[in-house]
């Protein structure tokens, strides 16, 4: 039992997030302010602390993602697993609900006539909602460029855009199309994220209203 810390069950995230302050602070890290609580739970969900200098965020993003919150605003993702990690109680308090549309039968039949990938399709579905729309995408690049080319086409422009996915294939090339764009945004460059770095992302911004 050597090195063993002993911390109440209750205690253990309070703990965790203590020891990511810490090494952030030995690593000579300063994070923003508005933005450290959603880049420490990133980190807090991965263990990775390239996090704190991947992460990166549009003018006012953290404010503006939890104004659209209050507004009722749903939350889209591009797997069930986020949709499963995502904090749903917490985001009904405030009107809204989470979508994945990427295991429904039509969705996967429709992108098999077109040859196209499921997200592309969902991320079509995800514009004719209606609603004020947070795109959580950790798994498929063909979702943001499905949203950016919606968007370029005068379609539809998303409200918000999480933007982890993770992998080899278009994966860098697709979250730096928003980059530049006036969709305000919350993207980790480079290969990695993930369906959990989404869900962590959502859960973050939700736990700080």
């Amino acid at each position: 039992m050597k090195n063993i810390e002993f911390v109440l069950p209750g205690e253990i995230e309070k703990r965790s997030f203590e020891i990511i302050g810490e090494e952030l602070l030995a690593r000579g890290i300063t994070l923003d302010e508005t933005e450290a609580p959603v880049t420490k739970r990133v980190i807090h969900t991965s263990a990775d602390f390239d996090y704190a200098k991947t992460m990166t965020y549009s003018l006012d993003a953290i404010e503006i993602a939890r104004s659209l919150i209050r507004e009722g605003a749903v939350i889209v993702t591009d797997t069930n697993m986020a949709k499963a990690g995502i904090n749903k109680k917490k985001l009904a308090d405030y009107g809204g609900e989470v979508f994945c549309f990427m295991a429904d039968e039509d969705v996967a039949l429709e992108a098999k006539e077109r040859g196209v990938t499921r997200a592309t399709v969902s991320m079509e579905r995800a514009a004719k909602l209606g609603k004020k729309v947070i795109f959580a995408i950790g798994n498929a690049p063909t979702a943001l460029i499905s949203l950016y080319e919606q968007m370029e086409s005068g379609e539809f422009t998303p409200d918000f855009v999480i933007g982890v996915p993770v992998g080899f294939v278009n994966v860098e090339a697709a979250k730096e199309l928003f980059i530049d764009s006036e969709v305000p945004y919350i993207i980790n460059r480079g290969r990695k994220g993930g369906s959990n770095i989404a869900a962590a992302i959502c859960n973050a911004l939700l736990y700080g209203m």
